[in-house]
């Protein structure tokens, strides 16, 4: 209960659980997008159905959640409290109203008012979100280098949303000197790589050692991690603009999968030296999606030696895109969410009950039977959805799809089983 207790001690469960409940329901329906559209796979990846889907992932699933646990997580890393829950709300009312109107406007191809509005409040709830990360790393006496990773890779999140907001201006506006396809690379990378990987890893390497109850810590070797996956986001951002070398591309490259390589080392000497010597599959699976981070590093490798050849193939950009949303982004959220949503939800229900009758383990809000079928069928889906990819194959990508959306559907099942927990009648 120790993990417990540094989980629920300040921010409101009200704050937290629409994040989840918002995040949850983003995933089924890219995920029930993707049974419906699998079969746009095959072509080009700038497509109305792929960018909805791929945006869907990018802030309804993946940005929401983070942005969720993060409220819960900051006061745990910087050991003081969140600096204020109205922020936190804002932030939430702003993106549950900007994310849907920005993936309808994708789905139908529009870039008038609801891309414009749509990416605006996200922009807003991301705004709002950093100011409270500000006041509350201002308002704490412990400025340590998880939290220096959080903050860093909300700039960057808030780099990617402004350039996404630009870039929508940018079909009826000339902002740039070329067109919004050229940039999007960079606003992708500035998202992936400086928001998704950089928060991962941050918040990663100060859960996961918890969860396994590890003593294990390298604050210089966290250090070495940052300065690599920022560095080479820089240099990417450098080369892109100013320079246009392909065969330069490989120095951020490097950079980053040293810097993936170097976090998987960290996580394995905390596997190592845990004190629980039994591993639950929440840590599993958060502990399987380090390992999959090596998949949309190798596409990116033999994607940046194609372009020196001057050959771009459609179906790897595909498959490094899939691999990374619906890859370490999900299995990692898989993992965290019930390692972290029972312990919130049971200290709702069972705090003020604690110690005066039995009350049942946090891990027993939800289904551990679900939870592992959930993760079998997601394996099976995106395993067979990448080879669907590379071989053009629409039998393999509908099957694929089918496990993805089964997953998608355990998932909530069991998400919504814990919000809506309620004590066991008498």
């Amino acid at each position: 209960m120790i993990v417990s207790a540094a989980l629920t001690k300040t921010t409101s469960y009200k704050v937290i659980i629409p994040f989840y409940a918002f995040s949850a329901l983003s995933f089924l329906t890219a995920a029930a997008l993707l049974f419906r559209f699998a079969g746009e796979f095959t072509g080009h990846y700038f497509q109305p159905h792929i960018l909805a889907i791929t945006h869907t992932m990018a802030l309804g699933w993946g940005t929401m959640m983070i942005l969720g646990a993060s409220h819960q997580l900051v006061p745990v890393m910087v050991e003081g409290k969140l600096y204020s829950n109205f922020l936190a709300g804002l932030s939430f009312v702003l993106a549950a109203a900007g994310i849907p109107l920005l993936v309808y406007a994708f789905y139908t191809f529009s870039m008038q008012w609801p891309a414009q509005y749509g990416a605006i409040l996200v922009n807003a709830a991301i705004l709002s979100f950093l100011a409270n990360l500000t006041g509350s790393l201002l308002g704490s006496k412990s400025k340590n280098v998880h939290a220096i990773f959080v903050y860093t890779a909300t700039l960057w999140l808030f780099a990617a949303t402004l350039m996404g907001l630009l870039l929508i201006y940018n079909f009826t506006l000339p902002i740039f000197s070329k067109d919004s396809l050229h940039f999007l690379s960079l606003h992708a990378h500035l998202g992936i790589a400086g928001w998704f990987l950089l928060m991962v890893m941050g918040v990663g390497s100060r859960l996961i050692p918890m969860f396994m109850i590890s003593k294990y810590t390298h604050e210089k070797l966290l250090w070495t991690i940052y300065g690599l996956v920022n560095g080479g986001l820089l240099s990417f951002a450098f080369i892109f603009i100013y320079v246009g070398s392909s065969a330069l591309l490989f120095i951020p490259v490097i950079a980053v999968a040293a810097a993936i390589a170097l976090f998987a080392v960290f996580i394995y000497q905390a596997y190592s030296k845990r004190i629980r010597r039994k591993v639950d599959n929440q840590v599993r699976i958060s502990l399987f999606s380090i390992l999959l981070m090596a998949i949309p590093v190798g596409f990116l490798v033999i994607f940046a030696a194609m372009l020196i050849l001057n050959r771009v193939d459609t179906s790897l950009v595909l498959a490094y895109g899939f691999s990374i949303f619906f890859g370490w982004i999900t299995a990692i959220i898989f993992g965290m969410t019930f390692k972290t949503l029972p312990f919130i939800v049971w200290n709702k229900v069972y705090h003020q009950r604690a110690g005066l009758g039995k009350t049942p383990n946090p891990k027993d809000l939800f289904a551990a039977k679900v939870f592992n079928v959930m993760g079998t069928a997601y394996l099976l889906g995106f395993v067979l959805f990448i080879a669907g990819i590379l071989t053009s194959s629409h039998v393999l990508l509908q099957y694929a799809s089918f496990g993805i959306l089964l997953a998608a559907l355990l998932y909530n099942w069991n998400v919504f089983s814990v919000i809506f927990h309620t004590p066991p009648k008498k």
